[in-house]
This record gives structure tokens, C-alpha cells and sequence, in this order.
């Protein structure tokens, strides 16, 4: 009988045992999702966590980390066919222009994007280039205002879909202009929008008052000082416009980081 009890009482340490190793580490598991943090265990500041799309964030304490894999969380008519995001579309596009495809296809890439973390102003604004000059919170690159070197975005704009995005020819899906997915979906006009790869935040087309921002109301690299709901003591930031040029100017503000694939 000693010996039964004995047994049972084995068996019971051994089971709990088990479940406090499973507790545990169920535990950790949700830690690791809710704080995406470094090897050195430095935190990921809240408002990179925002950055919903993409598939790792991480920092040293100096720079942001932030792996994409560049695919938009909504509709698309670059989507090809058999994705359950293609949605085909004949409505109107940016600036009211009838949308018209251009023939390439939304296609998965990886980008590694390197931003500072405590960003500065950098006296000479470094011209933006064409490619990815910056982040948004779904994971799509921002390009510049060029569809090719000097060229205007005039010809481009009509090929925009609904959500006013398109893929260049290797399948990279971007947005030149207001992100409509973000700002009438996801957040509001006045809402973060992501950053730029100097570390500066970019905001929607509206100040948090309501009011539309305009180009004039801007400096020379689209963007002004100012506190926001992100930044309550105050930071330069930049924001989309509905005209020229939409969302940065003659360069960036700070000292840009790098942007790989």
C-alpha cells in the first residue's frame, strides 16, 4: 500500500512538474509577441511597434531593425487572380483619374530596413532616391516623388488602385501618395503613417484639428515641428499632400539609414 502510495505521489510531482514547464513556457511565447525585443534585451519603443506588417523589428539601441515582406494587408487588382486579396477594379484612383493597370503583378519580396532610432536634423539633406525611401505601417515601402530619375509622377498616377499603391517591374508594391488603406481604414487622415528612412515619422494628409495640410504649409522636405499624439514634447515629422510633392520634398530632414533586399 506504501509502496502504491508512493508510486502515485511520483506520478503527481512528475505531472505537475509538466504543467508548470508548459505554463512556463506558453508564458514566454507571449512575451516574445507582445514586446518584440533584441538579443540584449533592449526594447523596441511603442511607437515602432506600430509598424503592424512587418515580420521582425528589433534594435541595439541605436538603429531600428524592420524586416517586410513588402505584401499589402488589402485589396488589389496587382494581386494576381488566385490571391484572396485580388479584387478587379474600374473605378477612379489619386486626383480622380480613371484607373488604368499597368501590366505588372504584386510579387513577395524581402526588405531590411535600418532607421535610426533617436533621429536628427542633418544639414545636407540628402536627396531622396528612387526605390524605398522609407516605411509604412503595413509593411509597403514609400517611394519618392519621381516615377523615373526627374521624372514626374503624372503619367504614373492613373495606374494607382483603389488604395492608391501599384508594383514596379520586379513586383514591389509602393505608395508615391496617400496610403487610402491606412487613412480610411486601418488609422485616420491625421494618423501615423510610418517613417522615412531618417528615423522621422510621416503623418497623413490632416492635422489632428482636421485641418488639410498643404504643400505651402511646409518646408522644403514636406514636413514641419510640431507636437503630436506619438510625440507629445514635439518632433518634426512629414506629411502626405494631395498635391506636389505628396510626401517629401528636396531631401531628407535627417541622416537616412539604409534600405536592403
Amino acid at each position: 500500500m506504501n509502496k502504491m502510495k508512493f508510486k502515485n505521489s511520483k506520478l503527481a510531482i512528475a505531472a505537475f512538474a509538466f504543467t508548470v514547464f508548459v505554463i512556463t513556457l506558453g508564458c514566454s511565447k507571449k512575451d516574445v509577441i507582445s514586446t518584440v525585443t533584441t538579443t540584449d534585451n533592449t526594447s523596441v519603443p511603442a511607437v515602432y511597434q506600430k509598424i503592424y506588417g512587418a515580420t521582425s523589428i528589433t534594435t541595439d539601441g541605436t538603429w531600428v531593425y524592420i524586416k517586410t515582406k513588402d505584401l499589402p494587408d488589402h485589396k488589389s487588382a496587382y494581386y494576381p487572380a488566385s490571391n484572396a486579396l485580388y479584387e478587379a477594379y474600374s473605378g477612379t484612383t489619386f486626383g480622380g483619374h480613371v484607373f488604368n493597370k499597368n501590366p505588372n503583378s504584386i510579387i513577395e519580396q524581402t526588405g531590411n530596413f535600418k532607421i535610426p532610432l533617436n533621429p536628427k536634423v542633418n544639414a545636407a539633406h540628402a536627396a531622396t532616391p528612387l526605390g524605398p525611401i522609407g516605411i509604412a505601417l503595413n509593411g509597403v515601402p514609400f517611394f519618392n516623388q519621381y516615377a523615373g530619375p526627374s521624372q514626374p509622377l503624372s503619367n504614373e498616377i492613373v495606374s494607382f488602385d483603389k488604395y492608391y499603391g501599384h508594383p514596379q517591374q520586379s513586383g514591389m508594391y509602393h505608395y508615391h501618395v496617400e496610403p487610402l488603406y491606412l487613412t480610411t481604414v486601418k488609422s485616420t487622415k491625421s494618423g501615423l503613417m510610418g517613417f522615412l528612412l531618417d528615423g522621422f515619422p510621416v503623418y497623413g494628409p490632416q492635422e489632428e484639428n482636421n485641418t488639410v495640410v498643404l504643400s505651402s504649409a511646409l518646408d522644403l522636405y514636406h514636413g514641419h515641428t510640431h507636437a503630436t499624439v506619438d510625440y507629445p514634447n514635439g518632433i518634426y515629422h512629414y506629411h502626405f499632400t494631395s498635391d506636389a510633392p505628396y510626401l517629401n520634398g528636396n531631401g531628407f530632414y535627417g541622416t537616412a539609414g539604409t534600405v536592403t533586399q
